[in-house]
């Protein structure tokens, strides 16, 4: 009989480096937030793979960056807490930008956080540079701190994933599965459908209202003939927020309501009934019971 094993790996970089990108393409399925605005990834949401006779469990934490608000410093706690209790942690980081400040920062970090484990250094967004540029930055990132191996992938395109994926596999520790061999996620399929909501109002608003918002599903009816109904409500800070959010003649919400149900039937493979409401919730940053719902520790954003 073959041993099986399992593990953590937590995926760490700058907001915006590909991680939610990677964490879907090795699980083959969607589960994390993906948008070309940085730190939409607010909680650590756990995607899982199978590899042969591994289980590798990744943990998508939110973008590492210089917090300012109490929701930042949670975020942040967040990422390097899936750092410390990760089996192997892969830093992500963009070939095209190379070795940022925010970069350094991350690594000046690392060594006290996951002590002996190991480390893999994973150069995303390779289709944008010349091959003498990604091994300079190859070598100046080793130079920089001991990696274990240094992979050089597109998350978009899957370039070098599979490659990525089987070394992790080989460094699970042996261990039963942690999870039935058919779950890819193991964020309540609540969380999911109001991140869902999230990313198509954060690709429809664009820089209009950055991060002011939150969605929380607050009902989940399963219906007879096998659909859900599903509600869901859309918190903003201000009065001014919710006319944004609306859209001239509810057009905005409209069009947001229709992508994501289309994106929920898809993933959940049978009909969705989604209903949105606007609330204004002014202070809604600074509730614990929000950052709850998001899966992250009210306590961390303490200054």
């Amino acid at each position: 009989m073959t041993e099986t094993k399992a593990g953590f790996v937590a995926l760490i970089g700058e907001p915006n480096a590909g991680k939610s990108t990677l964490l879907n393409r090795m699980v083959g399925a969607k589960v994390s937030i993906v948008t070309h605005k940085v730190q939409t990834t607010r909680a650590r949401i756990r995607g899982v793979a199978m590899e042969g006779a591994s289980q590798i469990v990744f943990v998508d934490t939110p973008g590492l960056f210089q917090p300012r608000r109490r929701l930042d410093r949670a975020m942040v706690a967040a990422a390097w807490g899936g750092a410390a209790d990760a089996d192997v942690v892969v830093l992500l980081i963009e070939a095209h930008r190379g070795l940022t400040a925010g970069v350094e920062r991350i690594l000046d970090n690392l060594k006290d956080v996951i002590g002996d484990r190991s480390v893999a250094l994973a150069i995303n967004k390779i289709d944008r540079v010349e091959a003498p540029v990604l091994l300079a930055l190859t070598q100046e990132m080793n130079d920089r701190f001991e990696f274990a191996q240094t992979f050089m992938i597109s998350a978009e395109k899957g370039h070098g994933v599979d490659d990525l994926r089987g070394w992790l596999a080989e460094l699970m520790p042996q261990s039963p599965w942690l999870y039935p061999e058919d779950q890819i996620a193991d964020l309540p399929m609540r969380m999911i459908a109001a991140e869902m909501t999230r990313e198509k109002l954060t690709l429809r608003l664009h820089q209009e209202l950055p991060y002011q918002l939150t969605v929380e599903t607050e009902q989940w009816q399963e219906r007879k003939d096998g659909s859900a109904r599903i509600d869901q409500v859309i918190y903003v800070a201000r009065d001014g927020h919710k006319g944004i959010v609306l859209g001239k003649r509810g057009e905005t919400i409209k069009a947001v309501s229709q992508a994501a149900r289309a994106e929920l039937e898809a993933f959940m493979d049978r009909p969705v009934h989604l209903f949105l409401q606007v609330k204004v919730r002014t202070g809604w940053q600074e509730e614990a019971a929000r950052y709850s719902e998001m899966g992250l520790d009210f306590k961390d954003g303490n200054a």
